[in-house]
């Protein structure tokens, strides 16, 4: 069994994300039709017999537009979202620079927060906890899965599937948006 895991297509870059309900750009529009298709039309290889996602927005919609190609559900799990940068989610990147200057998620220490957000180990602790459950969930699938998340929770996962230690502190592989980033066998 695998689980197939992707970032969701590509959503406006002019304000702050995290818990943002910002969606989808039309080129992620396209992005996500593009991953369906080519998901579509490969489906012998790839299998999948059920869709997760994050629960925000640019998620959704990239989980259903492959949803929607592949006649698979979609179930939502808001401990795939990214982090809850409280505040600053959805906030131009320029007034969040102006209002919160010394918010930026590689600079905040382990248990400073987001204001009313959330800090990088609670974060950490909730992407494992999510990932743990995850994992026991789909284990007995004989069909694939696909996980529509985002960028920092891909990174987070890379950290615990290869028992790396994670700190927000690191500069991390960007993920490609409705790209395949990670094939995992369970």
């Amino acid at each position: 069994m695998k689980i197939y895991i992707t970032r969701h297509a590509q959503d406006d870059d002019s304000v702050r994300g995290g818990w943002s309900e910002n969606s989808l750009t039309d080129l992620g529009v396209l992005e996500s039709n593009s991953l369906a298709d080519e998901l579509s039309k490969n489906q012998n290889s790839y299998d999948i017999g059920k869709i997760y996602s994050s629960d925000l927005l640019r998620a959704r919609q990239t989980a259903e537009i492959i949803s929607d190609k592949l006649s698979v559900g979609v179930e939502y799990i808001s401990g795939f979202r990214e982090v809850n940068n409280g505040a600053l989610a959805g906030m131009d990147n320029l007034l969040a620079d102006e209002k919160y200057p010394h918010f930026y998620w590689r600079k905040l220490d382990w248990n400073e927060h987001y204001p009313n957000g959330e800090s990088p180990k609670e974060f950490y602790e909730r992407v494992c906890n999510t990932w743990a459950k995850f994992i026991k969930e789909v284990s007995s699938f004989d069909q694939n899965v696909l996980l529509v998340t985002h960028g920092g929770v891909i990174n987070t996962i890379k950290c615990i599937i290869s028992k790396t230690e994670y700190s927000n502190g690191n500069k991390y592989q960007g993920i490609p948006s409705a790209k395949i980033a990670m094939e995992i066998e369970i």
